[in-house]
């Protein structure tokens, strides 16, 4: 047990989960060769590139050690020369288009026309290597750093005061020890677990509300699931605030809330919203409802969030090529309706008119605004409350009623009595009846003659 904890501590850090579906694909190996050289399924490499495990030991050291970027003579200038593009890519808001103005999304080249500045998916800065120390959430820290807080009190600093070591230096790619937990920011202030969720409940809750109603045509149904998203991400506080995406966690669970298909059992979400009274809002709206819902949510991801694809990819649950294929799909679906988007030059002329187009579509909506963070914060803690103390009163319960029947139950087999009825039909019981008063004389008679002559045969009978 100590060595593995030993080896495990070790190991360098592992990247984000979209960071090793990037790191994967920027070595051309498919998930199941990545599953062969580590000893796993297909589905284990799945389940770690979306997130929902991690591996443990060797299997941890192989799959870093398999996916890690191959170090070169220029690997220091690589990384300062990608280093700006991480910085940018770490400041670029999540919850934007649709969360802002459109004029505040940063500009980006569509999957079919990639321009020479764009990285590709193959080629993408990662903005967490594996010997990178990296902070814990930089959109939850970008979003505090907006928060007024006193400033810290000044530290003696370890460094030499004359030294003149760049700030932004690169760190070895693959350490022999974990790095040093990253120092917090002097702009970040500190908060309580309160004050940060409800920071970011402000932050990103309006614009998923329209993220949702997009995704699903009903008002209602929006509120319900993002509000429905926050209470998870609440209860599971301590994880959802050191991911390095805490937006896009909560956004992935609305989502998933939102489509589930047991809505349609419900009366009041059987039916989508109607749609706007403008023609080429209407248009939109209803080409969006008539897609599949993992090519809308392609769609909306893509081109109306503002994600990369591997990042749609990851999100979907997806592969790359596969989400690719679902947008050029979901893209022709809707520019047989608009003919606007049809008669686009480039697929990047596509992309902006989509955005513009989905931006317009989610602020002219009255979708109904979040209800304030201490309402979501306390209406989740008193809907665990009210489901805890209902199990224990049912365990309770079913306790009790377990030991009154082994209490109350026989501990030997006692066979069933019949109830009395009337048998008919059965032959009567053999051997001798009981004799007539005929039968009594004749039997007399007998006894009384001789037991000799022919008389014996034919007796007289008085």
């Amino acid at each position: 047990m100590t060595r593995s904890t030993t080896d495990e501590a070790a190991a360098p850090p592992l990247p984000s989960p979209k960071g090793r579906r990037r790191l994967r694909e920027a070595k051309s190996l498919s998930e199941q060769q990545v599953a062969e050289a580590v000893g796993v399924t297909r589905a284990t490499v799945r389940s770690w590139e979306t997130g929902r495990t991690s591996p443990r030991g060797r299997k941890r050291a192989l799959y870093i050690r398999l996916i890690a970027p191959d170090p070169g003579p220029s690997a220091p200038a690589a990384a300062s020369a990608t280093k700006p593009k991480a910085v940018r890519r770490k400041a670029r808001p999540t919850t934007e288009p649709l969360a802002g103005p459109a004029s505040e999304r940063s500009t980006r080249q569509p999957l079919a026309d990639p321009a020479p500045g764009r990285p590709t998916p193959e080629a993408s800065p990662e903005p967490a290597p594996p010997g990178a120390a990296v902070a814990p959430s930089p959109v939850l820290a970008s979003v505090l750093a907006s928060v007024p807080a006193d400033p810290p009190a000044p530290t003696e600093s370890s460094a030499p005061t004359g030294s003149s070591a760049p700030p932004n230096a690169a760190a070895p790619p693959v350490p022999a020890a974990p790095p040093p937990p990253p120092e917090p920011e002097t702009g970040t202030p500190r908060l309580s677990p309160d004050e940060a969720f409800d920071a970011l409940y402000a932050h990103a809750a309006p614009g998923l509300v329209r993220q949702t109603y997009l995704l699903s045509g009903r008002r209602a149904l929006a509120r319900e699931s993002v509000e429905r998203a926050f209470q998870l991400a609440w209860h599971r506080w301590p994880e959802v605030a050191v991911d390095r995406d805490p937006v896009g966690w909560v956004r992935a669970a609305a989502y998933e809330y939102a489509m589930s298909p047991w809505h349609r059992l419900r009366r009041v979400h059987r039916h989508p919203d109607a749609p706007p009274a403008e023609p080429a809002g209407r248009a939109l709206f209803e080409a969006l409802l008539e897609l599949p819902p993992a090519y809308r949510r392609t769609l909306l991801l893509y081109d109306g969030v503002g994600l990369d694809l591997p990042e749609t990819a990851a999100e979907t649950e997806a592969s790359t090529p596969a989400a690719a294929g679902r947008l050029e799909t979901a893209r022709a679906a809707v520019a047989d309706r608009l003919p606007e988007l049809a008669a686009a030059a480039s697929p990047a002329e596509q992309s902006e008119l989509l955005h513009d187009r989905l931006g317009g579509l989610a602020h002219a909506a009255h979708v109904p605004a979040p209800p304030p963070a201490r309402t979501v914060r306390t209406g989740g803690e008193n809907k665990a409350r009210l489901w805890t103390r209902a199990a224990i009163a049912f365990a309770a319960l079913l306790i009790g009623t377990t030991a009154l029947t082994l209490h109350t139950a026989p501990t030997h087999y006692e066979p069933p009595l019949s109830p009395p009825e009337r048998v008919g039909g059965v032959p009567p019981r053999g051997g001798p009846q009981k004799l007539t008063p005929q039968d009594l004389k004749l039997q007399k008679a007998l006894k009384e003659q001789l037991a000799h002559g022919p008389e014996r045969l034919v007796p007289r009978i008085p």
